[in-house]
């Protein structure tokens, strides 16, 4: 992979993308040809090999990865692979997804698409998982190809608490962090808990990176006076693809079309288009060790090739996902999206971060956090606006802080310790049996 291909902002328009993607997709068509599952599954017929053929190939499905598992997708010998992974099988079994050192180059790049850079001067704190799945990899990958200091704080060790990771936020001078925008805000309250100010005492803090979650504007918004103003930059992207797009400076998400091809499937007729709203289906153009055609990511997205006011020459796309699934309440519905942009609504000097809801058929269950002296007013408010904006009867119920998020989980330092047999008089040899983890 050449590092001198051009970036986001090189393109000038959509005709440029579409003459690259042609030129890229009959060899990415021999590539997937050399796998198991698309052999066998062209076996007998005529092979799909170039870009005008590419229009009849059918889409591949989540379960096909399934039923490949483990190395059915694989298009090269096992020895030229750098990594192996799977998904998190949040929505069924898991998929399994492996990368050449080819394909790792790609993915960096990808990863590394921010309007606001990663520089060799950055301290970059991964807190995200560094297991099976790839998020906690592909960010290390991509803050040491930028030549960033990475500090690895796996957001599902025990060993990283979020009192740990504020003391590191702290006394590293981190500059850049990658988490979902969920943990951005327990970040925020373990600061809090510690007696830190999220908003001042982080001086060094340049901008959060952030996706696995469907983020509204308002909730962006919050996310970042929580911490002084510091950008959030969200991405999108999945364990099986890599990062897919990433947002410009003016807030978009715009698809990385220079480095697939991105389409729009309508599960109701069928149908393939480059736009509109549909379910999101992916293919690669720079994948060896287990290439994709027409991968359905099963994602609800609404893509568009309107011109953007940063310049980027590319298609944007907003992510619905789960938001986008509507629970019925009463004569109407409701989404997490449109709920969300309301309880991130009240104003900030409520402080309500964390809250849940739970859509019943006859009413709509809203609990929310807030302080004792605005918690009344809050819910009067949060009422009121699910009355205007969505129309379903509700129940609204303040909560103290501490009922959604223990205090435990913002403050407990954990006790890791390497397994041991032989304890002195006074030491707790029952830890082991108490749930001690043992590193």
């Amino acid at each position: 992979m050449s590092r001198s291909r051009p970036e986001p902002g090189d393109w000038s328009n959509a005709a440029e993308l579409a003459e690259l993607q042609r030129a890229q997709l009959p060899r990415v068509l021999a590539q997937a040809l050399r796998s198991p599952f698309y052999a066998a599954r062209y076996r007998g017929r005529v092979a799909p090999r170039t870009a005008e053929d590419f229009g009849g190939v059918e889409p591949t499905t989540k379960q096909d990865l399934r039923d490949q598992y483990p190395f059915g997708m694989l298009a090269v010998d096992r020895e030229e692979l750098a990594t192996y992974h799977e998904s998190s099988g949040t929505a069924g079994d898991p998929t399994a997804s492996y990368y050449t050192d080819e394909d790792w180059t790609d993915l960096a790049e990808r990863f590394a698409r921010k309007w606001t850079g990663i520089h060799r001067s950055d301290t970059f704190l991964v807190r995200t998982p560094y297991g099976l799945v790839i998020t906690g990899h592909l960010a290390q990958a991509a803050g040491r190809l930028r030549g960033a200091t990475v500090v690895p704080g796996d957001a599902r060790s025990l060993a990283t608490p979020l009192s740990r990771m504020v003391r590191v936020l702290k006394s590293l001078d981190v500059t850049l962090t990658w988490c979902n925008p969920t943990e951005i805000a327990l970040l925020a309250a373990a600061a809090t808990a510690a007696g830190l100010r999220p908003a001042e005492d982080f001086p060094s803090l340049r901008a959060m990176f952030t996706a696995a979650e469907p983020l509204t504007a308002v909730r962006r918004q919050r996310l970042s006076e929580l911490w002084g103003g510091v950008p959030i930059v969200e991405e999108y992207g999945s364990t099986e693809t890599g990062t897919i797009a990433g947002q410009c400076p003016q807030g978009a998400l715009h698809l990385w079309a220079d480095r697939a091809v991105f389409e729009v499937y309508d599960p109701r007729t069928g149908t393939l288009a480059p736009s509109g709203r549909g379910q999101m289906v992916v293919t690669p153009l720079y994948r060896d060790a287990m290439p994709l055609l027409r991968y359905n990511l099963a994602d609800e997205v609404e893509v568009s090739d309107e011109p953007c006011a940063c310049g980027w020459a590319l298609p944007t796309v907003r992510v619905l996902g789960r938001a986008g699934t509507a629970y019925p309440v009463g004569s109407s519905s409701v989404t997490q999206e449109r709920l969300e942009e309301l309880v991130f609504g009240l104003p900030a000097s409520y402080g309500v971060l964390f809250w849940r809801a739970k859509a019943h058929r006859d009413v709509l269950r809203v609990e929310f956090e807030a302080p004792d002296a605005v918690r009344d007013r809050a819910v009067k408010e949060l009422g009121e606006a699910v009355d205007r904006r969505l129309g379903v009867p509700h129940r609204v119920t303040g909560l103290p802080p501490g009922t959604l998020v223990p205090a435990e989980a913002l403050t407990a330092q954990r006790d890791i310790l390497k397994a041991r047999y032989l304890f002195a008089e006074g030491e707790d040899w029952d830890a082991w049996s108490k749930g001690v983890t043992f590193a």
